[in-house]
């Protein structure tokens, strides 16, 4: 037995750091907290000093026993979670759980896995510091008492199995103001005036009017004025300028860049970067702060200079902008600035270098710019033209990186270089265009746009941005874009060889694609929140509780009495809404149904939006329809939501059944006997007809008929969402480029199926035919206990080679749905 245990909260962490130490440590994982808040109840003691609640979750509890066994056995532990709030709580769980010696317990810390850090924190241990623990308590205390408080409230006054949160609900809150403005924005056109001009030695180049006009016939009029009219260089003037690179990357700016150079979500960002530090490459990717360290600085030179010169080196040091920067230790950077392009993995690979490059040039030199502004008069008017340019001189960190900017950010166009000209130069002119444009409505936000919003208003912090944007997502709240656009008109006049034409063009606007879009649900909820629970949805509020963490972990508040100052308000109106607040629908009344004359309105219904004719209040019964997956309440008009009463449609008949053309959760489809046929893209429901229905229903049946048998059992093919597969008795399988999937032999289907036979097997860890259960390998390690359509997935401290057929099946007993039992009718 090793006389060190080192315990980490991750098993990847766990494998880099074992290449370090010798035979006298051994490394074990925690696979993070070991104890936390109970799921199924509050978990906090409010009448005594909010004492948390923890327990160890019943997967977790093989787990500390064998830690604590270890621990018992080493003459020194090691705590080596990581160096932020989060990873001191885990430390201080272990501490409490194990039952940790104190003389004999160790706490080390380090912003990066590699030899050096890890021998530079053994040599220099400290105590669990309570402060941080303190600060991360109270954001789990406060986080729960809102969660759990306010949830009950939204499931009784809106629609049960809503969530809220004090930092999710916010980040709706931003989102929804957002569409609100996009939804009030009146566009006003205007007319843009753009000229192309050639020089005497040939060269053409582009100029725009610092001057808009406000309709067709005053920008006509303009063009007019120009015509027969002779253009010279009226002024000309050239100004030094420089560029200077942006600071190494904190989590929100690579969070950021990454989304705007790499398309990942921040979700993605932080889980590459994770893989990225446990692998030793960077340093902790969860932090604040700008600064690099002398080493870092000394290797980001030394790189500079061997791969681009001396020129190129510029030592700088950055101060970041946030107050309470919780891990001021390092900006996010490799550990090795020599290694630029480690063999990695193809997402793996696009981070490091992007974090390679960004710390390269946060080193480099300024670019030297040069910035020429020329002026263009005309003999006819005193509008001028103006051109603007730039040429670099000296390119400093643009060898390297160029940090990017988001689409609110961006110029109409970027600048150029311009031709040599000389004042009082004459000038010919191409032409000139006046083209309509629409003053732009307020871009609705991106992930990337999100983060640098919450952290301009000092809402979450480095660790709560990723799983804030994913909770809200998940819980429906807010959803990613799919319009592409809608079509809308614009007018263009050119003056051209003296003559102005006009014509008209198509632009599609409005487009979300991507962006984050408030549901009907979203904005519900967002709006009971704001009307009833003002203070938690206030942005200032919000950061003023981080400001409180921060002095919590400063040893500068008690959180304990930051708890109480907190709940005193909450609480007493937390009951007040959830005895004396009316329910909230967000109904909209639409108009009358002209049938009945009957109410028609669209509002929240228990399966999600809906109109409705008619009201309960009424002796006959309210009619239903759902909303299609692009419609909302806030938006549907009376005759969108009139036509949704006309669903399902009926077709015809077809082969003696029923043909019907509807909307499902996955879009429009026709529905023949039992067969589910999807429609085509651009295809829907009120449209499709009886050919149609009965040519996709024929499509279906010749994809679904057997292509060949293998050892007596059918083979059949299709196409789904992980591309071309065949299946054959119960297994879909993929088939890959390597095959002709239109042409497939005997010889390559035979291949598949064997290939997935050998793959099946070697998944399976052990089977019980007779009772149809088995156990197999899962990813990351994992494993699965499985029995139809029950899976149980095992932690991986669980042997599953040591499981037994009754642990087995109380596993899946445990797991499977309890049927319901039908009331018994009164006789």
């Amino acid at each position: 037995m090793p006389k060190n245990l080192v315990i980490v909260e991750s098993p990847a962490k766990a494998k880099t750091i074992e290449r370090f130490l010798g035979k006298d440590y051994q490394v074990e994982s925690s696979f993070g907290h070991i104890a936390d808040l109970p799921s199924k109840e509050l978990g906090v003691d409010v009448e005594n000093g909010f004492k948390p609640k923890y327990t160890v979750d019943k997967e977790k509890k093989a787990l500390v026993k064998k830690l604590k066994d270890l621990a018992q056995k080493a003459d020194v532990i090691w705590l080596a979670s990581d160096e932020d709030r989060e990873g001191e709580a885990i430390s201080w769980h272990l501490a409490e759980e194990l039952k940790l010696d104190r003389d004999k317990t160790k706490r080390i810390v380090f912003n990066s896995i590699t030899k050096s850090a890890i021998q530079k924190a053994i040599q220099n241990p400290r105590e669990i510091n309570y402060n941080l623990v303190n600060a991360q308590q109270a954001r789990r205390v406060l986080d729960r008492l809102v969660g759990y408080q306010l949830s009950p409230v939204l499931w009784k006054k809106i629609k049960p199995g809503l969530s809220a949160g004090r930092v999710q609900s916010v980040a709706v809150r931003l989102i929804v103001e957002r569409e609100r403005e996009i939804e009030v924005f009146n566009p006003e056109a205007s007319f843009r005036i753009r000229a192309e001009f050639k020089t005497k030695d040939g060269s053409v180049f582009s100029a725009k009017l610092n001057k808009t006009f406000p309709s067709l016939e005053t920008a006509r009029a303009f063009l007019q004025q120009n015509v027969r009219a002779s253009f010279s260089v009226g002024n000309l003037d050239k100004k030094p300028a420089k560029k200077s690179p942006a600071a190494p990357f904190t989590t929100s700016t690579l969070q950021q860049e990454a989304s705007r150079k790499l398309y990942f979500s921040v979700s993605r960002t932080m889980q590459v970067a994770q893989r990225l530090y446990e692998a030793g490459l960077i340093t902790y990717m969860r932090t604040d702060s700008v600064n690099l360290s002398n080493e870092a600085l000394s290797a980001a030179k030394d790189a500079i200079v061997q791969n681009y010169g001396e020129s190129y080196s510029k030592t700088r040091n950055y101060t970041g902008k946030s107050k309470g920067a919780q891990e001021a230790h390092e900006a996010i950077r490799p550990t090795d600035m020599k290694l630029q392009s480690p063999s990695l993995e193809r997402d793996q690979a696009k981070l490091y270098e992007l974090i390679w490059k960004r710390t390269l040039a946060s080193q480099m030199s300024d670019a030297i710019l040069e910035r020429t502004n020329v002026k263009i008069k005309a003999s006819s008017h005193q509008e001028e033209f103006v051109a603007n340019g730039e040429v670099v001189k000296f390119d400093g960190f643009l060898k390297v990186y160029l940090e990017g900017t988001d689409e609110e950010d961006k110029a109409e166009e970027q600048e150029g270089m311009l031709p040599a000209m000389s004042i009082g130069e004459a000038l010919t002119n191409n032409y000139i265009t006046a083209t309509e444009r629409f003053s732009r409505p307020p871009y609705r936000y991106t992930e990337a746009s999100l983060v640098k919003k919450l952290e301009e208003l000092g809402i979450g912090r480095p660790s709560t941005y990723a799983p804030t944007i994913s909770t809200i997502q998940n819980r429906g709240y807010v959803e990613k874009g799919t319009v592409e656009g809608t079509e809308r008109s614009y007018m263009q006049l050119t003056l051209e060889s003296n003559q102005v034409a006009e014509k008209k063009l198509t632009e599609l606007v409005g487009s979300d694609k991507g962006k984050l879009v408030p549901t009907d649900i979203g904005m519900i909820v967002n709006d009971f929140l704001v009307s009833h629970f003002t203070t938690i949805l206030d942005y200032n509020f919000t950061a003023k509780v981080e400001e409180n963490f921060d002095e919590i972990a400063a040893g500068d508040e008690d959180w304990q009495e930051m708890m109480e100052e907190f709940y005193k308000d909450f609480h007493p109106n937390v009951q007040d809404v959830e005895e004396n607040a009316e329910r909230a629908s967000g109904e909209r009344v639409l108009g009358t149904d002209p049938k009945s004359g009957r109410q028609v309105a669209a509002r929240l219904g228990r399966f999600g939006p809906m109109v409705q004719i008619g009201t309960v209040e009424e002796e006959e019964k309210p009619l239903f329809a759902s909303l299609l997956p692009d419609q909302s309440i806030t938006t549907i008009t009376f005759e969108e939501a009139m036509s949704l009463f006309e669903l399902p449609r009926k077709l015809g008949v077809y082969k003696g059944e029923e043909i019907e053309a509807n909307v499902g959760r996955y879009g429009p489809y026709v529905r023949f006997g039992k067969k589910f046929v999807s429609l085509g893209a651009g295809e829907n429901a009120f449209e499709v007809d009886l050919d149609r229905a009965i040519e996709l229903i024929q499509e279906k049946e010749r994809a679904d008929a057997p292509i060949a048998a293998y050892e007596g059992k059918d083979v059949t093919k299709g196409k789904g969402r992980f591309g071309p597969f065949i299946k054959w008795d119960g297994m879909f399988i993929n088939v890959n480029k390597k095959y002709d999937f239109d042409n497939l032999s005997s010889a390559d289907i035979a291949e598949l199926i064997e290939n997935k036979k050998i793959k099946e097997a070697e998944k399976l860890v052990q089977e019980w035919p007779e009772e149809k259960i088995r156990i197999e390998k899962a990813r990351w390690g994992r494993h699965n206990i499985i029995k139809g359509r029950v899976k149980v997935e095992l932690s991986k401290d669980v042997d599953a080679s040591k499981i037994t057929l009754e642990e087995a099946k109380a596993l899946i007993e445990k797991k499977t749905p309890k049927k319901k039992s039908k009331a018994k009718t009164k006789k």
